[in-house]
């Protein structure tokens, strides 16, 4: 059965590495492994050989004011050089035979550039509401829910709504709430439905224009990132306390209820997707 609506993509972002700001877009190809160009690089850290990530802010403070750029639109079957692009506004670029040595010196410490994650692939994650305590870091599997060897969390694809922004603005009016904390792949207008509709999307299907479907499969729980600072937004700890955390659905390959915002989405049919394609929802 096919629901009508009136849902339309609102913007497209695209993440050049992981945990640096990324691109946004007005039309993308979405591939069976999510956006082309999507979390193609990461920083590895050499002394441990974990994924880089400003999930541990305190080990890597200032990383999610790191900038990435392609330097051409990636291609399907190549490897684009990237700009990354440091908070004091050097501009490195990835092909640089340097490259390693210019980002370790600036982090202080070992890493190195790569384009495959590691065998087994971890990374650190800081948990606020453990502060103080043994367990506030832990270390979590990397590609989930994604081809191995790639640097997502867990899924390729990352969805949010217009709707869950707004519901969280309400919930936490001192709180600057915009699409960019959140790092979503696309940006969803729900034309003016209320509350975080997308936890009622798990399970369905969307149908993207004439060719693309997604399968959600999963809300997307939430860590300390969309506290964090970048760009101009402040950071925030009301935003996962006071607003977030207020949405708790059951997370299936959790198993339990976690603070959630977005819907993970498995791609079943590739295509390319544009600002102000029409979506359609079917169960």
């Amino acid at each position: 059965m096919s629901n009508k609506t009136s849902i339309t993509v609102s913007t497209l972002w695209r993440y050049p590495a992981k945990s640096m700001m990324g691109e946004e877009l007005n039309g993308a190809s979405l591939t069976m492994g999510g956006v082309l160009g999507d979390r193609t690089y990461a920083l590895i850290d050499t002394d441990t050989n974990k994924v880089v990530s400003a999930k541990n802010p305190k080990k890597w403070p200032n990383f999610f004011s790191f900038r990435a750029a392609y330097t051409a639109p990636p291609e399907s079957n190549t490897i684009q050089p990237i700009w990354i692009t440091l908070p004091d506004g050097t501009m490195l670029r990835s092909d640089q035979a340097d490259i390693n040595q210019q980002l370790s010196t600036f982090l202080g410490r070992s890493v190195t550039l790569a384009t495959q994650a590691p065998e087994a692939a971890e990374l650190e994650q800081y948990y606020p509401e453990f502060d103080g305590e043994d367990n506030e870091i832990s270390n979590d599997a990397v590609a989930g829910d994604a081809a191995q060897g790639s640097f997502f969390d867990y899924s390729a694809l990352h969805l949010l709504t217009t709707s869950s922004i707004d519901a969280m603005q309400k919930l936490y009016p001192e709180g600057r709430f915009e699409a960019k904390r959140f790092r979503p792949n696309m940006m969803i207008d729900t034309s003016g439905l209320n509350g975080f509709v997308e936890n009622d999307w798990v399970g369905k299907t969307l149908c993207i224009g004439d060719t693309v479907r997604l399968r959600i499969s999963d809300p997307c729980p939430r860590c300390v990132m969309p506290t964090l600072a970048q760009g101009d937004l402040p950071a925030d700890n009301g935003i996962l306390k006071h607003a977030i955390a207020k949405n708790r659905p059951l997370v299936p390959f959790v198993g339990k209820e976690l603070p959630s915002v977005g819907v993970y989405a498995q791609v079943i049919q590739a295509g390319w997707v544009k600002r102000g394609d029409i979506i359609t929802i079917e169960d």
